[in-house]
């Protein structure tokens, strides 16, 4: 009976299920939104903002890839993908930090930093679109406390 209770305990809610269940599907087709807003503008996918905006915000403009990593939802295997292509297209660099060449930096670019102004101006409009447009702003601000408790 005692291991029974245990279980019970261990397992979510059928309100807390409803609020997982939601919070996924709400992520997913915004999300895809998002994404296909970028690709009627003629952009690249929403991974390539978030990488440039983390670049951005860092000092210098430079971060290690395992901080890139921390810093957004891309997988490390991925991300060395997209990191290969932002090179490849010039927004980003590498730049060797240790003597025998083995770490290295990203170095966000100046064409990185006008193709991260440049999605913005379909990202701005389109997070507006598909969630502000849908909330007061007494419930946008209730749904980001309630978002920061997960955090």
């Amino acid at each position: 009976m005692i291991d029974e209770e245990k279980d019970e305990a261990k397992r979510p809610s059928a309100e807390t299920t409803e609020a997982w269940i939601g919070l996924m599907r709400v992520r997913e087709r915004v999300l895809a939104r998002i994404e296909t807003d970028f690709k009627a503008a003629g952009l690249p996918p929403l991974g390539w903002y978030d990488v440039l905006w983390e670049l951005v915000q860092a000092e210098d403009g430079r971060l290690r890839p395992f901080e890139i990593e921390a810093r957004t939802l891309l997988a490390q295997y991925n991300l060395s993908r997209l990191i290969d292509r932002l090179v490849k297209e010039g927004l980003v660099r590498r730049e060797a930090f240790d003597a025998d060449g083995r770490g290295q930096w990203v170095v966000i670019t100046e064409a990185g930093r006008t193709m991260r102004e440049r999605m913005w101006q379909t990202y701005g409009p389109s997070i507006e679109a598909h969630v502000g447009a849908r909330l007061t702003a007494a419930e946008a601000r209730q749904l980001a406390a309630l978002l920061a408790k997960l955090r």
